[in-house]
């Protein structure tokens, strides 16, 4: 890098505003599961959207690569600086701005790490439904950059359906001011859509007006062994009638990750008495009066005289609650304990997800001898994540050496049943060249199109998605 540029990027964020010490920078240049690994000369760290403005008209005019990143929590190298780009943390934007109970909206720069938000939603009685195992350190900025999911999307939708407005500071230094609060605005493109899911390649999210609900008055949540997957969409479809479509999540769990979460995280409990292949964590929310408890036990009370359920335990207070999803959250954790993993974040239509499991874990079971299936995830909107763990004994490093082989295939079958290759950890690098085998020329084109339009320097975020 140019030592003018770099003075001019230092003075443009002040003295607290930057890091060239390799101790403090470390922890940004690796990704949670190890699989990327960057480098990267200089970190920083901007305070307000004037200084991350100053910050990239600067690289803009001299053409320096630089790379955003918020809580360094996503899976697929997004926010990594692989070819010693500079850094941009939005980590010191943690200010929440506003909180409107009459409108139901609350006002989070891109730093806010996504529990505060749930935090203070919660102090004005509303309820944000954004929901994922990293909510303890993922930030808003990353979360509306990859089109976050999590658990509840079956309810209210993924992380772009959540949001009313945003600020973005576009690739050449101008400030993007959509901060509109307004529930319908229909006067022309939706702009802020362009930048949700974009992994900060046509921007860099610097705020966002997030649309709140109704804080839940009550939550039904159980914990049912299934016969199948296929008695699993017949129990979701099952839950919905009965509830008037107030199912949150809709958690498929093998009995392979049970036992995983069992034996690696302390502190869990098998909650039923027998195992079986294949379990379901299912709740739903009501914000109002409406008794959820009797719908609920008189569902799984059906299933069990249809031979779809087998047993089920249903959570009668917070704590037990509370207990259940320790396991679901887990399973990622507990793999990664248990040893070297391939995993596949995809989706198919959720009436297909039973004969894509079937298909695809017999076919990766043929590739790789004594593999073990740990297929989990969101049945209720037909987002499995489809991973693997080396065979007991087996070898690490030769086992990971097959991932590119195996993702091949795992991602021609997704296709063939018209799902995504990327259902909510988005493209980053791991994906970049894969999804040119499945979108039309047609797409690729459009969206490269949209990258050179809005970033013609290419500075923003090299690399990645396209």
């Amino acid at each position: 890098m140019n030592a003018d540029t770099f003075a001019r990027l230092k003075r443009a964020v002040g003295a607290k505003g930057f890091s060239e010490d390799p101790n403090e920078i470390a922890p940004h240049l690796v990704e949670w599961r190890s699989k990327y690994q960057g480098h990267t000369p200089l970190l920083l760290k901007p305070q307000s959207t004037a200084e991350t403005s100053a910050v990239l008209a600067i690289c803009n005019e001299t053409h320096t690569a630089i790379v955003p990143q918020g809580g360094n929590t996503g899976l697929v190298g997004g926010q990594i600086p692989l070819n010693g780009e500079v850094l941009l943390s939005l980590a010191r934007m943690n200010k929440i701005r506003n909180v409107d109970a009459s409108n139901a909206s609350l006002v989070a720069e891109a730093g806010v790490i996504l529990d505060e938000v749930h935090r203070a939603a919660s102090n004005i009685g509303k309820f944000f439904p954004l929901s994922l195992a990293s909510e303890g350190s993922c930030t808003i900025g990353g979360n509306l950059s990859t089109n976050a999911g999590g658990v509840d999307v079956l309810r209210y939708g993924s992380a772009r359906n959540l949001v009313l407005g945003l600020e973005v500071v576009l690739p050449d230094g101008r400030v993007l001011d959509l901060m509109r609060s307004l529930h319908k605005d229909n006067t022309g493109y939706d702009l802020k859509q362009l930048f949700i899911g974009a992994e900060g390649t046509l921007g860099v999210i610097t705020a966002a007006t997030l649309k709140l609900y109704p804080a839940p008055a009550s939550y039904e949540t159980a914990f049912i062994a299934v016969r199948d997957p296929a008695a699993a969409v017949e129990l979701l479809d099952r839950m919905q009638t009965a509830t008037g479509g107030l199912v949150s999540a809709f958690e498929l769990i093998p009995r392979i990750a049970l036992e995983l979460v069992l034996a690696l995280i302390p502190g869990t409990r098998d909650p039923l008495a027998s195992p079986v292949p294949w379990y379901v964590l299912a709740e739903a929310i009501s914000a109002g009066k409406v008794s959820l408890r009797e719908a609920f036990q008189d569902t799984v009370a059906k299933a069990i005289e249809a031979g779809i359920v087998t047993d089920a335990a249903i959570a009668t207070n917070e704590t037990q609650r509370h207990d259940l999803w320790r396991l679901r959250e887990n399973i990622s954790e507990a793999q990664k304990r248990e040893g070297a993993s391939i995993k596949h974040d995809i989706s198919v239509p959720v009436k297909d997800i039973p004969a894509f499991l079937k298909k695809g874990m017999a076919m990766v079971a043929a590739m790789v001898p004594g593999v073990r299936p740990v297929p989990f995830g969101h049945l209720g909107d037909g987002n499995i994540h489809f991973n693997f763990s080396v065979p007991k004994g087996g070898d690490g490093e030769a086992f990971l050496a097959q991932w590119s082989a195996v993702a091949r295939a795992v991602h021609d079958l997704v296709n063939s049943f018209g799902g995504s290759i990327s259902a909510e950890h988005g493209v980053g690098v791991m994906k970049r060249d894969d999804i040119v085998r499945y979108k039309s020329a047609t797409e690729i084109d459009l969206m490269r199109t949209l990258k050179r339009t809005l970033d013609p320097n290419n500075i923003l975020n090299p690399g990645k998605v396209v």
